[in-house]
């Protein structure tokens, strides 16, 4: 919001065509989401170069955005990945007890039969 905010602030002051705030926004809006209706374009140097400034302003955070959505279902789906080793992890400690406990009762029996 606040890149959008200082797009249409820079736009309303360096290019001459956009007369209000809101075409100043609309602008840095369409310029940042890599639109570009082309209602509105920058028509001097030092817009175009702002221009670009703001698209890649608009790409870093349209990126972090969807870095951001996108490590949280990552992270959801990792969480559910470890709840399922935990429990598979149990069951084997457990499988493992019993199997042990068995192998003291063969051998304790084999050794009574001796």
């Amino acid at each position: 919001m606040v890149i959008q905010l200082l797009g249409g602030v820079g736009f309303w002051i360096l290019e001459p065509r956009t007369e209000t705030l809101a075409d100043g926004l609309w602008l840095a809006f369409t310029t940042a989401a890599t639109v570009g209706y082309g209602d509105m374009v920058p028509s001097t140097h030092a817009s175009r170069a702002f221009a670009v400034v703001v698209v890649l302003l608009g790409l870093t955070v349209l990126s972090l955005v969807t870095a951001s959505l996108a490590a949280m279902f990552v992270e959801t789906e990792e969480r559910q990945i470890e709840r399922d080793l935990m429990q598979e992890l149990a069951a084997l400690r457990s499988e493992l007890r019993e199997m042990r406990s068995e192998l003291r009762q063969a051998t304790a029996k084999r050794e009574a039969s001796r």
